[in-house]
């Protein structure tokens, strides 16, 4: 039970991380989290470009 915490653990701060680091440098757009068992499996960005 203890390793399946931590692991979970270490998931939420791995996908905080690069939710931090996705929206440092997107203007414009939206991240998606696809969760499968409890635990985040995939990050998914759509940026889009604004055109003046």
């Amino acid at each position: 039970m203890k390793g399946t915490m931590e692991k979970r653990e270490q998931n939420l701060e791995l996908t905080i991380e690069n939710v931090k680091k996705m929206l440092s440098t997107m203007n414009y757009g939206s991240i998606t989290l696809v969760i499968q068992d409890n635990v985040v499996v995939q990050i998914e960005r759509n940026e889009k470009i604004r055109l003046k």
